[in-house]
């Protein structure tokens, strides 16, 4: 059984399917879904879903591309979210320099700002980091004493960084990408990760694995990133899944 540590089903995409698809999870492999936040419309969306479904529990937070549209109430209103029994995490949270959709400086206060709500909930943290590796390993540093739990989502940064991040005690999340024919990086850090360090994602419906590339991304298909992963290290892929749900649900503080 597959954990899918990080999913967007309240995407727009999932409307014609949303309810087969998720009702059908199980018979696919799927035991757990955190279907995170990014914004606070889904962030409450997330927790519907959770409210709904039993394999689904909810991360809420504002991702960096909309940290210019974040209020200071919002923070208030995710700390009321985040008492909800379903909620496991804040998130997605972070940094992309990127696409720069908010000004840098702003999306560094509201990291810093959900990091403290994090803190003061006393839940892990789920975080988005796209060309901005040295600014999220500062700012992390700074809190990860504090901090319940972390997991670096869809991680496509260095091993070298990504040791760091696994000798703070923060977990690593390897998706599609690690299928990728030209797969450099995520190879790299599959290969050489503690395995009580690692999780597996889809980040449906987005970057869906080979050979489903450019296609509609689902949890059903998160089995190919743990084969890759086991095909990487020499193990079996069921051994490489139960890890991993382990590993999500110790983090998420997630009963078996």
């Amino acid at each position: 059984m597959l954990f899918d540590s990080h999913v967007h089903l309240d995407d727009k995409r999932f409307d014609p399917d949303r309810q087969a698809l998720i009702q059908g999870l199980p018979q696919r492999g799927i035991s757990h879904l955190l279907n995170a936040g990014a914004d606070m419309e889904s962030s409450r969306l997330s927790i519907a879903l959770a409210e709904q479904y039993p394999i689904i529990h909810a991360a809420v937070g504002v991702h960096p591309h909309d940290a210019q549209e974040m209020k200071d109430n919002d923070l208030d209103d995710l700390m009321q979210m985040a008492k909800h029994p379903k909620v496991a995490a804040i998130g997605e949270i972070g940094l992309d320099y990127y696409y720069d959709n908010s000004p840098r400086d702003i999306q560094r206060k509201r990291f810093a700002d959900q990091l403290e709500l994090a803190v003061s909930a006393d839940l892990p943290v789920v975080i988005h980091s796209r060309d901005a590796g040295s600014d999220t390993m500062d700012i992390l540093k700074a809190y990860a004493a504090r901090l319940r739990g972390c997991v670096l989502h869809c991680y496509s940064g260095s091993w070298e960084m990504a040791k760091i991040y696994q000798n703070m005690g923060f977990y690593i999340s390897l998706g599609g990408p690690v299928t990728f024919k030209k797969a450099v990086k995520p190879v790299e850090v599959a290969k050489n990760i503690d395995l009580e360090r690692l999780l597996i994602e889809t980040d449906s419906p987005y970057l869906a694995p080979h050979p489903y590339r450019g296609k509609r991304n689902d949890p059903g298909l998160v089995g190919l990133v743990a084969e890759r992963i086991a095909e990487i290290r020499g193990m079996e892929m069921e051994e490489v899944a139960e890890i991993t749900r382990k590993n999500a649900c110790r983090l998420f503080g997630i009963e078996l």
